[in-house]
């Protein structure tokens, strides 16, 4: 199979002609994908409709090499993690499926990179190694070819300064950063942006309490002076990313799609506007896993698009424990 036919995807059928061809390849070539499938007595040729493929338990890259190819491992991503758990591992055989997949995106929804100064508050990020949203961004910077695009790790005053002199310029800047930072930027400096988008990659890391989405964004929205907040939904064990403009409502690329599974039977894909686990299907994950069932909660509407309600605690996941 022609790898980049992945990024070239224009309707439904092409979507769903590569994703049974891909589980068809993953289940011939991924030894611990086909034991999962073959536990629960499904076989590739059974698979007629994208929503009768199993999704892999996400915990799985936690405990086993998830590879689909012998190919040489070019990248390890790894998940943050909190102090003494297990992180998950993402092998990259082929590290351009990433860059492509990241890049397409990006110009998906946003456009020309080389039309925004990218400006990143990734300080936990960016205190390890291994991080896919790291490499993702680091590259972005570097294609955006600006003079200031750049990582901020402490210094908030000089990344203040740099946001008020880029947006009274009116230059097209992205502000990027995980949560607990851009709290700490908003509560140190009130701005009032016109030209800024401010983008949450989510979580606290532990530095602080967990918000509800819709009082983080309400907080940010304030402090920044900006309408919307936009949202990044990527995770060490995906090629790809989905995005959000507002709202907390999330669209994927062409190559990805999201299902959503009963938590009760993780076997049954439900209909729209209903809540359950989310399943991910990542056609970039093609030498590793592309369908995957993550501990998020959340619902999809008719238009494809997506909200994310929670996580699953680890009382509620079930159908996974003898599987791992």
């Amino acid at each position: 199979m022609n790898k980049n036919e992945i990024f070239n995807i224009q309707n439904q059928e092409e979507f769903t002609s590569i994703a049974l061809s891909i589980f068809k390849h993953q289940f011939k070539n991924n030894k611990v994908y086909r034991s999962f499938c073959s536990l629960l007595n499904i076989y590739y040729s059974d698979i007629k409709h994208i929503e009768e493929i199993p999704f892999l338990p996400i915990q799985f890259f936690k405990s086993h090499n998830i590879l689909s190819t012998t190919d040489t491992v070019q990248q390890i991503f790894t998940s943050s993690g909190t102090t003494g758990s297990t992180t998950s591992k993402h092998q990259v055989t082929d590290i351009s499926l990433y860059e492509k997949s990241y890049f397409k995106a990006f110009k998906h929804f946003y456009g020309n990179i080389e039309e925004y100064t990218i400006l990143a508050l990734l300080p936990s990020y960016l205190e390890r190694k291994g991080s896919s949203l790291i490499y993702m961004v680091d590259d972005l910077i570097k294609k955006s070819k600006k003079p200031k695009s750049g990582f901020y790790l402490n210094n908030l005053s000089t990344l203040k300064d740099t946001l008020i002199e880029l947006d009274n310029n009116g230059e097209k800047v992205l502000l990027i950063g995980v949560s607990f930072a851009l709290l700490d930027l908003v509560e140190t400096y009130t701005f009032n942006l016109k030209n800024t988008i401010i983008m949450e990659t989510g979580g606290m890391k532990g530095r602080r309490k967990e918000l509800v989405r819709n009082e983080l964004h309400e907080i940010l929205r304030y402090g920044f002076g900006v309408n919307y907040i936009h949202s990044e939904y990527g995770m060490t064990e995906l090629l790809s990313q989905a995005y959000s403009k507002g709202n907390g409502i999330f669209n994927t690329p062409p190559w990805m799609k999201i299902l959503i599974r009963d938590t009760e039977n993780p076997l049954e894909i439900l209909s729209n506007g209903k809540t359950g686990g989310i399943n991910v299907i990542d056609l970039a994950n093609v030498n590793s896993c592309s369908f995957i069932a993550t501990q998020d909660l959340g619902k999809i509407y008719s238009d494809s698009s997506f909200e994310i309600l929670g996580r699953f605690d680890h009382s509620d996941i079930r159908g996974c424990n003898l599987l791992i």
